[in-house]
């Protein structure tokens, strides 16, 4: 960052963070917010992430609310999640609420029910987003309007959403859709068309794309400026969160890193070269309350905090190994890697997939994330071991065709065409890809499924978008497939599914996957076990940073062990990426040595 802890020199009104889950997307966001409240600027920061920890981060309790609320120590700044299932609550009301008194009460909870599915959630906080993006008496009296947003691909389909959803409205000619009666979305056809006028205009927005020195990280970014650029927005920059520099030349955690980092940027994809540029060196401190987000702005004029020395006398911190042994045990089954985008959910899931694997077992590695990496990951060809992932536009394609086929006899030609119009509605996707996930759920009667879920907004969604199918199934199963039937009941069971919520041991990590764990048992689904990624207490550097950085994990791994789980596997950070199945089955076996030389001992699970 400048001097002035500003993103860019010149920031237009609205600013759009946005990127890979994990890059510090949050941070940023809070950092330049307070930077520019600072400067006096009257400033709103908007959260659009299901799973937002701009609370944690802020030290400042929003609620659930859609109304801002002033930051703490921060004059001239306010900031809102738009909750997902309070906007759906309001959408509802829109909808239904001028039949109140003239409908029968049967007539009224059969469209209730109707807009009680994972679509009506993300047209309702989509609702708010486009308001706050392109309506003035929304956000007229901020001078600057900040967007944290989700991990990528849940933010692209945001950003897309008032273009599709236009020309949904534009094209359709049967006045309804499954959000109801269209006339719910005409109404908001201007807003919508605002919305992409200043989404696409250089001098309203700029898209602030956020990524780390990571081979991975950067070339999702170049997937991201390539279809932002494709969508018409110009004005994009490219933040490029902790860069690391070694302070030693004999730390050989501390400069593998470093090199690391610096081959990353080496390798950086053409179009991100073009883009404006700003770097944010790794932290020593954790960017927590608005007295260390101003830190952000200047990190390198504030010494690295000092490491305690003292031993981590942990009572059991097992290796990833130590969690497979006991997987493998019902010989089949699914198992789900969950987590805060960026927290390493697609290596923990490879590295689990390809130790079954060569343990003798016939297994599925695949992934619900839009940003998937797992050929990526495994790279070698496995025995036994088979790939997929659910590709949101093939699967959309796919369920389109089917639908289409299965109705062609039973429809005339105006019937089919009005069909194939509602098919193009962005809901259609959504419907999709969950038929996909029960699919491959249902893989796991007959051996080890692996999935590797989407960040944990997106995968809540996908989890409420379950419980909403099922409701329908029990009262309508024709023509629904035995998958679909099967698979709320398959993730509520125990003995079938297996849940992992991957964390770095770190404070929002931590944080979102205890919140993540509290929303899977409200579902009924119990989580089997924790794993603690990228541990820099384990790789054992004396790089002041890391060190720092390793001290502060000790409270972590023990606020996980004694308040959220019994099951703790505990992962080191490598100075060689885990990339093949060679280094995941390292990854995975862990290393005994560093771990007594820290004074900790490894356990097996109770």
């Amino acid at each position: 960052m400048d001097s002035s802890g500003l993103p860019i020199a010149k920031p237009t009104r609205v600013l759009l963070f946005t990127g890979k889950g994990g890059v510090g997307k949050t941070t940023l966001a809070c950092a330049s917010a307070i930077a520019l409240a600072d400067q006096g600027k009257r400033v709103l920061l908007v959260s659009t992430d299901p799973a937002s920890n701009l609370d944690e981060v802020l030290e400042t309790n929003l609620g659930k609310s859609d109304l801002a609320v002033p930051v703490r120590d921060v004059p001239n700044l306010e900031a809102m999640n738009i909750d997902p299932e309070a906007a759906a609550h309001a959408y509802r009301e829109r909808i239904v609420g001028p039949y109140r008194g003239i409908l029968p009460p049967a007539a009224l909870n059969s469209m209730e029910e109707q807009l009680s599915g994972a679509c009506t959630v993300e047209i309702a906080a989509f609702d708010e987003f486009t308001k706050l993006l392109a309506d003035p008496a929304a956000s007229q009296r901020f001078d600057h309007v900040i967007f944290d947003t989700a991990p990528t691909g849940h933010t692209l389909r945001l950003l897309k959403l008032p273009a599709a959803w236009t020309q949904f409205i534009a094209s359709n000619s049967s006045g309804t859709s499954c959000l109801g009666p269209l006339a719910g979305l005409q109404a908001q056809q201007a807003l919508y068309a605002a919305s992409v006028e200043n989404l696409l205009n250089p001098a309203v927005t700029t898209v602030i794309l956020v990524s780390r020195p990571d081979t991975a990280a950067l070339a999702e970014a170049e997937r991201t400026r390539a279809e932002l650029s494709e969508a018409g927005i110009s004005n994009i920059t490219l933040a490029l969160n902790a860069v690391f520099r070694a302070e030693a030349h004999d730390d050989s955690i501390a400069l593998a890193l470093e090199k690391r980092g610096v081959h990353a940027l080496k390798k950086m994809p053409s179009g991100l070269q073009l883009l404006p540029r700003l770097e944010v060196p790794t932290l020593s401190f954790a960017p927590i309350g608005a007295k260390n987000l101003r830190r952000v702005s200047q990190p390198l004029a504030t010494p690295a905090e000092s490491a305690k020395t003292a031993l981590f006398d942990s009572a059991s911190l097992a290796p990833l190994s130590s969690l497979i042994d006991q997987l493998e045990a019902a010989g089949h089954g699914v198992i789900l890697t969950m987590g805060k985008g960026g927290v390493g959910k697609t290596t923990i899931a490879a590295a689990i997939a390809v130790t079954l694997a060569n343990r003798g077992h016939r297994v599925h590695l695949s992934t619900t994330d839009p940003a998937a990496h797992i050929a990526a990951a495994v790279q070698d060809v496995v025995p036994g071991l088979s790939l997929s992932r659910i590709n949101p536009k093939e699967e959309t394609r796919r369920y389109s065709q089917e639908v289409m086929a299965q109705s062609a006899s039973n429809l005339d030609e105006k019937g089919l065409a009005l069909l194939e119009e509602d098919l193009r509605s962005p809901c259609t996707e959504e419907i999709a890809v969950f038929r996909a996930f029960a699919n491959e759920v249902a893989g796991g009667a007959s051996g080890f499924v692996i999935l590797d879920t989407a960040p944990t907004g997106h995968t809540l969604l996908l989890l409420d978008a379950a419980e909403a199918y099922h409701r329908e199934i029990s009262r309508n199963s024709s023509d629904v497939s035995e998958a679909v039937k099967q698979l709320l009941p398959r993730l509520r069971d125990k003995d079938f599914t297996k849940i992992l919520l991957v964390a770095l041991p770190e404070a929002t990590p931590v944080h979102e996957a205890a919140r993540l764990q509290e929303d899977l048992r409200r579902a009924g689904i119990e989580p089997y076990g924790w794993v603690m990624n990228q541990s820099f207490l384990l790789a054992g550097s004396a790089d002041p940073v890391l060190s720092a950085r390793a001290e502060r994990e000790k409270l972590y791994i023990d606020e996980v062990r004694e308040q959220y789980a019994k099951r703790v596997a505990v992962v080191a950070w490598l100075a060689h990426e885990p990339i093949g199945a060679t280094a995941l089955l390292e990854l995975a076996k862990g290393s005994t040595e560093k771990r007594e030389s820290i004074g900790t001992r490894s356990e097996s699970f109770a």
